[in-house]
């Protein structure tokens, strides 16, 4: 198979090397703007399978035509592009999957099912971990259950060795956290689909030492389109965040005092964004390069066989030392990538299809766990 990243980021950088470790991957091209700067676990392989490219994701004949020479395409770029790049994939006859992460672009690509089909690609977006590895985690315990009453997600990018005032490090862009903070998220509440303010309804999880207890809150996203689907069939179903204590309610206040507004304001005869002055001070001081972890809890609660019964998954995933990639590139890029090898090893049917609608969630969990990414399943 020939893979086409666009994207070097962190997740695109973990996406690639990930391909890299299939044996049935012939070459892996990773495509940005700018490509002489890709992380020290990828540089053994540049000169072999590995092809950095330079490519403008707006150059629509470039990208048509990258595309048209590979099999199978990972988005890896900001979800604003991925609607336009869904639908060049379908042009070329390529298999596309992103990292999502905006419901109304979802809903749009799937406009593009019955030219999907009618091309034999299949197109998936949010395979990340959030959107993504949470939604087939749900779906596969839905699909155990003769009826759920409860679906609940937790999810959380973290510092391994915390750090005051918000406990809290950049583990892929401070731009989305913002807007996660700042956009309501939907739920279902009483089988009905309803949206609620985020940072709200804190509650704590617990986790195993050292990890320990964790505030959860509300933010968007996570359901995607989940919370549209199971409207009506459902009777609760909700996405949280996870965080160590005491930063909800720091970033509520930051928040509540207009300090993450996007409208321009005057300052001294200058018009500047709040969230822009956010994100250039507070960027800086939240980057470090320590190790991080990713926390995750799904359960489904319901019936099965007329008796009670909670599935749930937890995993605490860590910073990998040996190849200097974080919990979080192995989680999301690493999810990225699998996704896009059953796309190209024709596990996954033609058409447009979120993860939890098309991915084998059996496989996909034990292709994970090769990775040393270790979900526990546990029933009660």
């Amino acid at each position: 198979m020939r893979m086409l990243v666009l994207g070097a980021g962190l997740q695109g950088s973990a996406c690639a090397f990930d391909l890299l470790q299939n044996a049935d991957v012939q070459e892996v091209r990773i495509a940005d703007l700018r490509v002489d700067h890709l992380p020290s676990f990828l540089t053994p392989y540049v000169g072999g399978r590995l092809i950095p490219t330079k490519l403008d994701v707006r150059d629509r004949d470039a990208v048509l035509a990258q595309m048209r020479d590979c099999q199978v395409v990972m988005s890896a770029i900001p979800y604003y592009f991925n609607e336009a790049l869904a639908a060049l994939a379908v042009e070329g006859g390529a298999h596309f999957c992103d990292l999502g992460g905006n419901t109304e672009i979802v809903f749009n690509q799937k406009k593009l099912h019955d030219a999907a089909k009618a091309k034999g690609v299949s197109i998936i977006p949010d395979c990340g971990v959030a959107p993504g590895m949470v939604n087939i985690l749900a779906q596969y315990g839905i699909d155990q259950l003769d009826s759920v009453d409860t679906v609940k997600i937790f999810v959380g990018g973290l510092p391994q060795f915390p750090e005051p005032p918000l406990n809290y490090q950049i583990v892929y862009s401070l731009e989305g956290v913002l807007d996660y903070y700042t956009t309501l998220s939907w739920v279902v509440r009483d089988g009905k689909r309803t949206q609620v303010k985020a940072l709200s309804e804190l509650e704590t999880v617990s986790f195993p030492s050292p990890v320990g207890d964790l505030e959860a809150f509300h933010t968007a996203g996570g359901l995607s389109t989940m919370a549209f689907r199971y409207e009506g069939k459902i009777p609760t179903m909700e996405y949280k965040t996870l965080r160590y204590p005491g930063h909800a309610r720091i970033m509520e206040a930051i928040r509540d005092l207009g300090l993450l507004e996007l409208e321009p304001v005057d300052v001294k005869g200058v018009k500047v964004s709040p969230r822009d002055v956010a994100v250039a001070v507070m960027g800086p001081r939240l980057t470090k390069k320590k190790p991080d972890l990713v926390a995750l809890r799904v359960t489904v609660s319901g019936t099965k066989g007329g008796s009670p019964v909670t599935i749930a998954w937890n995993l605490v995933d860590r910073f990998d030392e040996q190849h200097g990639i974080s919990a979080m590139m192995r989680t999301t890029g690493y999810s990225l990538a699998i996704t896009g090898l059953f796309q190209g090893r024709g596990r996954i049917a033609t058409g447009v299809h979120t993860p939890d609608e098309s991915m084998p969630a059996a496989d996909y969990i034990a292709e994970l766990r090769k990775r040393g990414v270790q979900i526990e399943e546990t029933r009660s």
